[in-house]
């Protein structure tokens, strides 16, 4: 009778313990850029020995606890990184220098004895208390400003020119002779979106070191956002910093959340073949044009995971072809399935909404923008879905 009821004592407390495990909420955030820093890459095949993979790859292949989604997040990185847009470098905290000039962030970083300086004016709001939620812009905010207003979140804009001053608009300099290539001649190669979401996460060094009572910023609350080719920039900072708290990408287009495998079966849309090449490195194009996309070992469903667990929020505008949302919806619903899996699919959601202009977000998709603004920034309870 006593070792029966010692078994049933030891099965109650083997239960209790399992439902302890199964109910532990991931982080809403890190305070480290990167978490598997020190676990080895993957290896990686020639393109032209890649297997060919029709659907959207499993973005939960081989996880069965959140604990194996670490790994199988870096490896998917890696994958990113190697095939797609370049290598994002480690850089040590020896290497970055920090100070405010009045309410201005600076940050020197020194690579190859070589140093890139990079600023950005932190807008204040004028309720609540420091240290402040952030939001960072890339190369601007176009959320409207009501969103903002009158709440305790601190502004402050990305000048991605100060890193790669590529642009479609104004005259820069060629791959090989930005700033950045200064630092890393060796990655002269890269895409301009690895060393773009490289530059944010050195302001978010630079907040760090200083600490809230020289920047009055709160460093675990902070969010990145962007749109059209910013929305791409603001979804790769977010997936490639795990200090960032949340990522909204307002109508990022293709070679953002849009799956390059499901975008080649459109037409009139950017896809792999029709995109900008500064933005990604040339041997992608080389590599995985026309049918050979479906031997790209990663899509961009996954980019879009590897912010899990942290809040991602996407925006769409069916009325511009161009941006390819017909590509991004089965890309969005397939990397809802990693937070879900977690039990925190609270933390993503995407909307898809016409009738406005490009970048111009409407009145209808305001609710949900907000929510996720006050509840993974400011930390307040309301429903986002």
């Amino acid at each position: 009778m006593k070792r029966l009821l010692f078994l049933i004592v030891i099965g109650m407390a083997l239960t209790a313990q399992a439902q302890r495990q199964k109910t532990t909420t991931p982080p809403l955030v890190y305070n480290v850029e990167n978490t598997m820093a020190k676990a080895a890459k993957p290896k990686m095949l020639p393109a032209n020995e890649l297997p060919v993979i029709r659907e959207l790859p499993d973005a939960l292949q081989g996880v069965t606890t959140f604990k194996d989604w670490a790994a199988r997040r870096h490896a998917v990185g890696a994958l990113i990184q190697h095939y797609g847009i370049g290598e994002k470098p480690a850089v040590g905290p020896d290497d970055v220098l920090a100070r405010m000039d009045g309410d201005t962030l600076v940050v020197y970083v020194t690579v190859n004895g070589h140093t890139l300086k990079l600023s950005s004016e932190i807008k204040y709001p004028d309720t609540g208390q420091p240290p402040y939620a952030l939001m960072i812009g890339t190369s601007g905010i176009s959320l409207p400003r009501q969103l903002f207003q009158g709440r305790p979140i601190a502004t402050m804009v990305f000048h991605e020119d100060q890193v790669n001053d590529y642009s479609q608009w104004r005259p820069h300099h060629e791959r090989g002779q930005h700033p950045f290539d200064r630092l890393y001649p060796q990655l002269k190669d890269n895409g301009a979106y690895s060393e773009w979401a490289w530059g944010l996460s050195r302001l978010v060094d630079g907040l760090q070191k200083l600490g809230p009572e020289a920047t009055r910023i709160d460093t675990e609350r902070i969010g990145v956002t962007g749109c059209s080719y910013a929305g791409k920039m603001a979804l790769y900072c977010g997936a490639f910093d795990e200090r960032i708290a949340l990522t909204i990408a307002q109508e990022p287009g293709g070679g953002g959340a849009a799956a390059w495998r499901v975008s080649h079966t459109l037409t009139e849309v950017e896809d792999l073949d029709h995109t900008d090449y500064h933005w990604f490195m040339e041997s992608m194009r080389e590599n995985f044009h026309g049918d050979s996309v479906y031997q790209l070992p990663y899509d961009h469903h996954q980019l879009c995971a590897m912010v899990c667990p942290r809040a991602l929020l996407l925006l769409g505008n069916p009325d511009y072809k161009w941006l390819a949302d017909e590509a991004m919806l089965p890309s969005a619903q397939a990397a809802e399935k990693v937070w879900q899996k977690f039990g925190i699919e609270d933390r993503m959601n995407y909307s898809i909404v016409g009738g406005h202009p490009h970048c111009m977000l409407p009145e209808s998709q305001m609710p949900l923008v907000q929510a996720f603004i006050d509840k993974f920034l400011l930390h307040r309870d309301a429903k986002t879905r």
